[in-house]
């Protein structure tokens, strides 16, 4: 319905222009020969053909209004409004002249009854039957004179909205304009933006750059002129990088044989086992540095507003080379937290190292601005670190739509972490937010103590104009279920116009009576301390709260964030763990994300490539899906 479009639009084609053809017996696409191609499903080939067959007859008619348009700079929407004005003035008219038919019959009859009703008065008949025909004559009489006046006031019904329907349509078609500029205008205010960051970051790159180092940028781990550092300005970074010579077995060399197309969803290169490291003697501490490819962000994202982001196909241009499987492995780089954590003998204690943890799964995330790659269903990722740090995990994608992982990981140090989030994810128009949903388990064996929590809200603001930045808002309640025991932690969202550090995170650690036993206070992005409360008497909790802040000689340092790798700007603003997530491995399953093409060409900086298997592998993925649903279907008529 026409309401239902209003609220709920998603894009509109011309479809004067489009080209409408049937992909098979439930399919069909209509595209503009372009920028827009829309897929469509109907459940039945009856049900298509009706679709197809009315989009047609809708394709013919807005043609036709395009040849006898006088107006060619008119939009076909404004002019299908006008159209639809007239037939409704025209229905109107029709009803006008319908309701003046039935007024000349009424008072051709309303005489004619008036007559009759005379011609009675006249007879001699008794005097109280005279005065009944008196009665019906003179109520006759009202009734034409009623109808006279309804027929009246419908004309000038009809003269009004003719009257009006021109100014209407002129207000309609200024605001659809004013739309239409603003959009324009937007558009161009953050091309406009992008060109200036671009120029400027080229202007400052230049004075650094010696007349003898323009045969650095061939060097894949050498950044392109103008891909500096996305921090603030005062904190550029000006000094000459490090040229890394790569091993040539490190290069993705491609065969002519492509990509295998085995039954899995994920296939592997045969080059892969040529770059396979011996990753347990040592780690990687360097990628191929990013490229500086550009690309308009609101191109593709002003179609967007409103939708599941997970569900819109979208270039690696704004990926980053890592699946979101790997992702949630690095919520275990402080794991050293809860190694301490499992020492402790109080489970108060143990609970604030705990909250600590929880804290730090965020810290990446300050400068990570790219998108990790959806994971395909059935993918996992393994990473055995029992040698180096005492644990292995393990994560696999379960469910494609909503996209759903399940991770898990053990710890010879005595816990156990486990975790199954599925990720919505909305945007706004000026800001994209991601919400995980699921609850994360951790389990520490000598004690028993069960803790869950769940994450918070995350927010990615200037997505058209302006530089990329992240926040982190909500509450987290840890629970230990064994003893009762809570920790509330608040991630206090940004504001202009507060005096507060920037990215705070605050928290209580109470016991099951709710008295408040340590205060935490600290950042998200930098370091987290803890503060033992005293009562003492006379005391209030407030005051008890208020001066375990200033017993500076209470605070115990419990998280800080690793210093960023050199050059980590280049990198994707990879942390030290996530330039080691992708390294080729021996030993690991044909599903892992190690193993995926497209994000392997990416990260070898071959983006053009990456987006064609990428679209390969999502359509291999959508017939797949299509297979199992048709088997289901089959499987539901069988019984």
């Amino acid at each position: 319905s026409k309401a239902e479009m209003r609220h709920t639009c998603r894009g509109t084609i011309n479809l004067a222009t489009a080209n409408i053809t049937v992909e098979d017996s439930c399919n069909f696409i209509i595209s503009n020969g372009g920028a827009q191609t829309y897929h469509l499903k109907a459940s039945s080939e009856v049900e298509r053909q009706r679709w197809v067959t009315a989009l047609e007859l809708a394709k013919a008619k807005a043609v036709k209004m395009l040849e006898e348009s006088d107006d060619s700079g008119d939009e076909s929407v404004s002019q299908t409004d006008k159209t639809e004005l007239q037939n409704t003035l025209r229905t109107l008219s029709s009803k006008v002249e319908d309701l003046s038919t039935c007024n000349d019959l009424i008072a051709k009859h309303g005489t004619a009854l008036q007559r009759s009703l005379s011609e009675l008065e006249t007879l001699r008949l008794p005097a109280e039957s005279t005065e009944k025909i008196k009665q019906v004559n003179e109520r006759a009489t009202l009734f034409r004179i009623t109808s006279n006046a309804m027929i009246n006031a419908c004309r000038d019904f009809l003269m009004l909205a003719q009257t009006h329907s021109k100014k209407w349509q002129k207000s309609l078609q200024h605001e659809r304009d004013q739309r239409i500029r603003l959009e324009e205008t937007l558009e161009q205010l953050a091309k406009q933006h992008n060109h200036l960051e671009r120029a400027f970051r080229g202007a400052t790159v230049l004075p650094a750059s010696a007349p003898g180092t323009g045969g650095s940028a061939k060097d894949p781990c050498c950044p392109a002129k103008g891909d500096l550092s996305d921090e603030d300005d005062d904190n550029e970074f000006f000094d000459a990088p490090e040229i890394i010579t790569m091993p040539e077995s490190m290069g993705h060399k491609r065969t002519g044989s492509n990509i295998s197309g085995t039954s899995s969803d994920i296939s592997l290169d045969e080059q892969y086992k040529h770059q396979v490291e011996d990753t347990k003697k040592e780690k990687r501490t360097r990628i191929p540095y990013k490229p500086n490819y550009s690309l308009n962000l609101w191109s593709i994202m002003k179609n967007c507003i409103g939708k599941e982001l997970s569900k819109i196909p979208m270039p690696v241009n704004f990926n980053e080379p890592l699946s979101m499987l790997q992702r949630l492995t690095e919520d275990l780089e402080y794991h050293e937290l809860l190694d301490r954590a499992a020492k402790c003998e109080s489970s108060l204690e143990q609970l604030c190292y705990v909250a600590a943890f929880t804290v730090s799964s965020y810290s990446t995330t300050v400068f990570r601005t790219s998108k990790p790659f959806n994971p395909l269903l059935g993918e996992t990722f393994e990473l055995d670190r029992l040698e180096e740090n005492g644990y292995r995990s393990l994560c696999e994608q379960v469910s494609h739509h909503p996209p759903a992982a399940a991770h898990h990981a053990d710890s010879k140090h005595g816990w156990t972490l486990r975790q199954e989030i599925k990720i919505t994810s909305k945007f706004r128009g000026k800001y994209l937010s991601i919400m995980p949903l699921g609850t994360i388990h951790c389990v520490f064996h000598s004690s028993g103590n069960h803790y869950t929590w769940k994450k918070v809200t995350t927010t990615v603001h200037n997505i058209i104009v302006g530089k990329l930045w992240i926040d982190q808002s909500g509450e987290i309640e840890i629970v230990n279920h064994k003893t009762g025991d809570k920790c509330n932690l608040k991630f206090v969202p940004y504001s202009y116009f507060s005096r507060d550090v920037a990215r705070k995170v605050t928290g209580e650690v109470t016991d099951p009576t709710g008295k408040v036993h340590f205060v935490l206070l600290g950042t998200w992005d930098e370091k987290m301390d803890c503060y033992k409360v005293t009562l003492g008497a006379g005391d209030n909790g407030a005051e008890g709260r208020q001066r375990a802040h200033e017993a500076e000689d209470s605070r115990v340092l419990l998280w800080k964030r690793n210093p960023l790798p050199k050059y980590a700007e280049n990198m994707y603003y990879f942390s030290e763990l996530a330039l080691t997530l992708n390294a080729p491995e021996s030993g690991t399953a044909p599903t892992d994300s190690r193993r995926r093409p497209d994000q392997r060409l990416m990260e070898n900086g071959r983006w053009d490539e990456a987006n064609a298997e990428k679209q390969r592998l999502e359509e291999k993925q959508r017939l797949s899906r299509k297979r199992r649903e048709a088997e289901a279907a089959r499987a539901t008529e069988d019984g």
